[in-house]
């Protein structure tokens, strides 16, 4: 007979029921806790509010009013037929002591108040009228209280009085006084050719003008004219001569690679003579060494022997030319300076101004970089205005301090760097799963 089993599979006991928490603990008697005549009472408490404010806490007075005689306007007042006003009506028209919350959203700092506003304060955020007329007074002059300049005592570059330190168990410091730069009290290098000082704003002369004189303005359109003729001349030139030096190189080569087909075909035929000479000396006796052909290694060998050759000998060349270029840029340079020194003596005896040209400048000039070159002050015939009002402004001020302070020997001669060099940086992935540890 089979065994039957109840719904709980396998157990044997007997069903229990769903474990229940206490009902006896605090949290239940909270729980079951009721607040129906506290929550009726805050409701009331609410009411009141909105109404005018609470009754318990007003005074009699402001609750009763104590009516000694009949009022007689009433019936006057009140018509006969009074009509009945909806409730919405008397919903909407009843107004809250309290106010209303605004819609927009407030600030952090804004705080809930009790309705009452603050007293009203002056303001602090302009100029009060003290003030506005202590700065007219010293607008016009009159200074309430003055500062007297008085030199110094004392040398800013000197040594500067060390103040005795107190005795302690540690050595006193010792600190170098401040040195005087040997430059600060040196002038400044000219480098106008004349090597007279520059002023620091040059005075221009009668071509520079709106409305120049035709003799000056024709002088300086020619010297103009020539000087770019010059340059583009030179430029033509240097293409002229940059072009020559590929066409040379090529050249060169184009021979050597000539020199080594030649010098391979040379060595064939005297492989295939060799060979031709075996075939057709077959009387010749066994002993004779036979001349084996070369193999495909050793002409690489022999190729790369002669390449290295070939290359020690031009770099030995190049070494010479370089050398014997650095030498004629030298005298060259020597050169140049004894006659910019002549030129110069030239022009102090000759030259009775006391200021220098900012133009025609020496040739050695402060620091690596170049000056920039002077902006073109010239305009042409058909540009020129004959009214001062039509006149438009050019040029750019800063340029033109800068480029003042450069020739006067104020300041060395920079480049711009557009960006900054930034350190090199490695970005590397951590292999985590080689961080072990053998227990």
């Amino acid at each position: 007979m089979p065994v039957l089993r109840g719904p709980s599979g396998d157990n044997d006991k007997a069903p229990s029921q769903y474990k229940q928490p206490s009902r006896k603990g605090k949290k239940a008697w909270r729980k079951n806790v009721d607040v129906t005549e506290i929550q009726q009472g805050l409701e009331e408490l609410n009411t009141q509010i909105i109404k005018g404010g609470v009754i318990a806490e007003k005074a009699s007075d402001d609750l009763f009013v104590l009516d000694v005689g009949r009022d007689t306007t009433i019936s006057k007042k009140a018509p006969k037929h009074v009509k009945k006003t909806l409730k919405a009506d008397e919903i909407i028209a009843a107004r809250s002591a309290v106010p209303a919350v605004p819609m927009r959203k407030r600030p952090a700092h804004d705080k809930t108040t009790d309705g009452v506003l603050p007293a009203k304060r002056q303001r602090k955020d302009y100029v009060s009228g003290k003030e506005l007329s202590r700065l007219k007074r010293v607008a016009d002059g009159q200074h309430d209280s003055t500062v007297a300049v008085v030199d110094a005592t004392y040398d800013v570059w000197g040594e500067t009085p060390v103040p005795e330190i107190e005795k302690s168990e540690f050595l006193p410091i010792r600190r170098e006084p401040i040195k005087k730069p040997v430059t600060l009290g040196e002038q400044p290098i000219s480098l106008s050719a004349n090597g007279k000082p520059i002023p620091a704003i040059y005075k221009p002369k009668g071509a520079d003008s709106y409305n120049p004189n035709v003799e000056e303005y024709l002088e300086k359109l020619e010297a103009e004219k020539e000087k770019a003729r010059q340059a583009e001349l030179k430029r033509i030139a240097e293409l002229e001569a940059e072009r020559a030096k590929l066409e040379a190189a090529a050249k060169s080569a184009a021979e050597a690679e000539a020199a080594e087909a030649r010098a391979d075909l040379s060595e064939w035929e005297e492989d295939s003579a060799w060979e031709g000479f075996e075939s057709g000396g077959e009387e010749l006796s066994v002993k004779v060494k036979r001349p084996r052909r070369k193999t495909q290694a050793e002409r690489n060998k022999i190729k790369r022997r002669k390449e290295e050759e070939r290359r020690l000998k031009h770099e030995a060349a190049m070494k010479k030319k370089n050398a014997q270029a650095e030498r004629i840029k030298q005298i060259a340079l020597e050169v140049a300076e004894a006659e910019s020194r002549m030129e110069l003596e030239k022009t102090e005896l000759s030259d009775a101004s006391e200021e220098g040209d900012d133009e025609k400048l020496r040739r050695r000039q402060l620091g690596r970089y170049k000056l920039p070159e002077k902006d073109l002050e010239l305009k042409l015939v058909d540009e020129l205005e004959d009214s001062l009002r039509r006149l438009k402004p050019e040029g750019n001020l800063l340029k033109d301090r800068y480029r003042s302070m450069l020739v006067r020997g104020k300041m060395e001669a920079r480049r711009k760097i557009p960006f900054k060099k930034q350190a090199n940086t490695k970005i590397t992935e951590k292999w985590t799963y080689k961080d072990f540890k053998l227990d």
